[in-house]
């Protein structure tokens, strides 16, 4: 990963580490769980290369430098986070691209302000607001999504998560991308991020704000129905078993992008497609972004 620096973003009075490289328009990339800012280790040199700016942040939490003192991990706050960086970074406009929760941060923020991204990428998750419109017509992906009802168990959760040394977090790499095994010393840097104080909390945080009937509950449902009004790119693998490709042509109506959608299935990779198929996705996306601006 030579070239790659280590930079400081702030936002919503929170610090936020980041890995960044090259010059030019800025590219954001949020990555998801369980995971870190090395997600785009493999995305960041290319994007440099082809003259971008690019910038991947640790996501709220994921740090103790960026846990906020009243524990809120709703998605509209992520969604601030990400205007607050684009302030700090001294933009009018940058390009988004996010896996994961990265992916639903990126549909909120482009929700929130569209007038502050030149593009929207997001990688393995169809539009937040679509989707138990999609699971009606697949019910299966109930199956797949039971993670987020068993995070709901305060205790017992946090404590499976971590035991025998992540296990749990190991089981859902391999299912999330079957086939494909994620390398030893990224295993390891995933591991001692979620080990962090008050990390593993925040991680699953993200889930358990899923479920509560707060404002700021309110505020993400609105953001994540609504239209976005940004040109977006939506990548999906085809093997993904964590969110069903499927549901990218169930789940991502044209209409609910006014300027413009277009979808690639990416073959023979799962969830963390831009991780095991970077000679497919990294040209796909250059291109997109040489095409927005």
């Amino acid at each position: 990963m030579s070239g790659l620096e280590t930079t400081t973003l702030q936002a919503s009075g929170l610090r936020f580490s980041a890995l960044a490289q090259g010059d030019g328009p800025v590219v954001l990339c949020l990555h998801g769980f369980p995971d870190n800012r090395r997600s785009f280790r493999q995305q960041l040199p290319a994007l440099a290369g082809a003259g971008f700016r690019a910038l991947a942040p640790t996501l709220r939490g994921y740090e103790p430098s960026s846990q906020p003192p009243d524990g809120d991990y709703h998605i509209v706050r992520m969604a601030e986070d990400v205007v607050g960086w684009i302030d700090d970074l001294d933009q009018e406009r940058v390009h988004l691209v996010g896996h994961d929760w990265g992916a639903v941060i990126g549909y909120a923020a482009a929700a929130l302000a569209p007038e502050r991204l030149l593009s929207l990428t997001t990688l393995a998750i169809p539009h937040p607001g679509r989707l138990q419109q999609g699971i009606r017509k697949l019910p299966s992906q109930l199956w797949n999504s039971w993670y987020m009802l068993f995070f709901q168990l305060r205790g017992i959760a946090d404590r499976v998560v971590e035991a025998r040394d992540w296990a749990f977090i190991e089981k859902l790499w391999r299912d999330w991308s079957p086939g494909w095994e994620l390398p030893p010393e990224e295993l390891a840097s995933v591991k001692e991020t979620l080990a962090q104080p008050g990390v593993k909390r925040a991680a699953l945080g993200y889930y358990r704000a899923m479920f509560d009937f707060s404002p700021a509950a309110k505020q993400t449902t609105r953001l994540l129905e609504s239209q976005i009004g940004v040109p977006t790119l939506a990548l999906t693998g085809a093997l993904d078993g964590c969110m069903d490709t499927r549901l990218h042509d169930l789940a991502l109506p044209e209409e609910d992008f006014p300027a413009g959608l277009r979808v690639v299935r990416i073959e023979g990779a799962g969830h963390f497609l831009h991780q095991e198929k970077p000679e497919a996705v990294n040209p796909i996306l250059l291109e997109w972004l040489r095409r927005c601006g």
